[in-house]
């Protein structure tokens, strides 16, 4: 029982003797703390608001902001450490291994940070734009800086990891997208009459852009029909909804104009050898 008060006693005045030593430093470290908090938010803020008046982008002021505070808190943590006669140096060092070291384990997300962040500063493409990228296409509708989000015609929502973009064949429509279609017609047919009809029956479809303009020729001279090719704009968002509408129209205006539309035809000529 006297060893148990003895080891009780004992912590009692440990634990007295760290108050009386290290009061003041525990009571200036949270001060520094806090006031690191504080201040690392009124940093951040200030620099989002110096970001907007410049007209940056949302992503890369949001990301400048992220960034003054951070270093406003390390740096306080830093402070508040050394209260307690922790050296900063090794310290130092041990988040440069650190960084090092997971520089390797986390290659991937950095890759798509970096990326992310030449695309906001280059700007390739704003929201809005219709974009075709690492086989997928869609309007954009937000830039992170670890990824993109694309929307589709139909609301199905894409995420592109942004290393997926940067050095990658991209191609920008704006809020348009190209549209190519082709039909082909007998060979005993009147070519410009076809042209003509397609051209009439494209340009009467609400949605389909007039500036550009459709465009419809011969793109092709196949075995059994001369085939015509039209192309024409319209927004992404009704992209198969007009294509759709187009293709039925272009058939029908086809029929009623008299034209045919003729199917593959293969000669077959069989030969017999004479018997000796």
């Amino acid at each position: 029982m006297g060893d148990q008060i003895e080891t009780v006693q004992a912590m009692m005045n440990t634990v007295t003797e760290f108050f009386v030593t290290y009061s003041f430093q525990v009571v200036g470290a949270i001060i520094i703390l806090i006031a690191g908090f504080i201040i690392g938010k009124w940093v951040g803020n200030l620099v989002e608001k110096l970001c907007k008046k410049k007209d940056l982008d949302v992503t890369l002021s949001g990301f400048m902001a992220a960034i003054a505070k951070m270093l406003v808190i390390v740096f306080a943590v830093i402070i508040a450490m050394s209260k307690f006669g922790i050296t900063i140096a090794p310290f130092i060092a041990m988040i440069g291994a650190a960084a090092f070291g997971a520089t390797y384990a986390l290659q991937g997300p950095l890759s798509n940070y970096g990326a992310g962040l030449a695309i906001i500063l280059g700007r390739p493409f704003v929201i809005g734009d219709t974009i075709n990228v690492a086989g997928v296409f869609g309007i954009v509708d937000s830039v992170k800086l670890a990824h993109t989000s694309l929307t589709t015609e139909d609301g199905v929502a894409i995420t592109i990891p942004n290393k997926h973009i940067v050095g990658e064949i991209m191609h920008n429509s704006k809020e348009f997208r190209i549209i190519e279609g082709m039909v082909g017609i007998s060979y005993s047919d009147d070519p410009e009459q076809a042209i003509n009809t397609i051209q009439e029956t494209v340009s009467k479809i609400d949605g389909i852009t007039a500036d550009p303009a459709p465009q419809v020729g011969i793109e092709n001279f196949g075995d059994s029909s001369v085939d015509i090719g039209y192309r024409y704009w319209v927004p992404t968002q009704k992209y198969f909804e007009t294509m759709h509408t187009v293709n039925l129209a272009v058939f029908n205006s086809i029929k009623e104009a008299g034209l045919t539309i003729p199917f593959p035809q293969r000669e077959v000529l069989v030969t017999k050898n004479a018997e000796s």
